[in-house]
């Protein structure tokens, strides 16, 4: 079989960015169509495995969000939050062409999914939700809050993957070394042979401005997750999470009696979505409960 098709997209956002996105598949795939939207300081990269093995069926849409990837970064810090960022992914839709899609959020992406599912739920086809829910364990975004914006960028390729086992490791215990460079090569961009940053710094000035002006207490989500009452949910909580508990998890099912979780063994915050027994939830999810 030949491999789907990629493209890319360039479109601006309703206050000027120019953006970026890859849209993977055939337009007229006969799935739902699927919008990958990716984590805090991540980007489409994160989603290449998932995106080609849907691309099968579905078309998949993956935007880097502005300031990260490809995308043009803002002037301004507090341009860098969830609802700029839903903005930007329904402009994203219009460009598209699509009007509905199933959305596929991991961590900060899940957090635009639910305010999404609040602000446009017509949008919604379904929602998979990667290691996030509408309330978070504190510790988790306390150990994000210290390295966003400020890590030192690593010299080499080999030194960003041995960093990034050091800050990982203890999370994502069983990967080897070939994963770990792989994994850095997602995380970083490269600039004369060398890694770099792949998203703006002012992202962690606006992570820890919003911490500052909460006092430490980090907002919840509850009415917005449910919003998604009427959709389809996935959760996907890594087995070794330090952000989603499964105590959270059981609570958001408690409060969506049809909503599906797997658990990715092995894998912390977030899970990359390519574990075999995640793949085979997504799969079963979007044939069974999307259609």
């Amino acid at each position: 079989m030949a491999k789907p098709p990629i493209r890319e997209i360039f479109y601006t956002s309703q206050d000027g960015l120019k953006l970026f996105a890859l849209d993977y598949g055939e337009r007229t795939a006969k799935g739902a169509p699927v919008v990958c939207l990716p984590g805090l300081t991540r980007n489409s990269k994160d989603f290449q495995p998932l995106a080609t093995h849907l691309a099968k069926r579905h078309r998949v849409l993956c935007p880097d969000f502005r300031g990260r990837g490809r995308s043009q970064y803002s002037d301004k810090w507090d341009d860098y939050t969830p609802v700029h960022e839903m903005m930007d992914t329904l402009d994203l839709m219009g460009a598209a062409g699509i009007s509905n899609a199933v959305f596929v959020g991991t961590s900060r992406g899940g957090l635009v999914t639910m305010l999404m599912a609040a602000f446009r739920p017509n949008v919604i086809k379904a929602a998979v939700l990667n290691d996030i829910g509408p309330e978070v364990d504190p510790r988790g975004i306390a150990r994000i809050a210290g390295y966003v914006g400020v890590m030192e960028t690593p010299a080499t390729w080999d030194e960003a993957a041995v960093k990034l086992r050091m800050m990982n490791e203890r999370e994502f215990p069983n990967l080897t070394a070939g994963e770990w460079r792989t994994f850095a090569r997602r995380t970083f961009a490269e600039e004369n042979g060398a890694p770099k940053l792949d998203y703006d710094a002012k992202i962690g000035t606006a992570m820890r401005k919003g911490m500052e002006a909460s006092k430490g207490e980090v907002p919840t989500l509850w009415p917005q997750f449910k919003a998604l009452a009427q959709v389809p949910v996935l959760v996907v909580r890594g087995e070794n999470s330090d952000l989603l508990t499964a105590e959270i998890v059981e609570r958001m099912a408690a409060e969506h009696s049809g909503m599906k979780s797997v658990v990715a063994r092995d894998r912390g915050h977030a899970p990359f979505l390519d574990e075999p027994e995640v793949l085979a939830a997504i799969d079963d999810f979007l044939k069974n409960d999307v259609g």
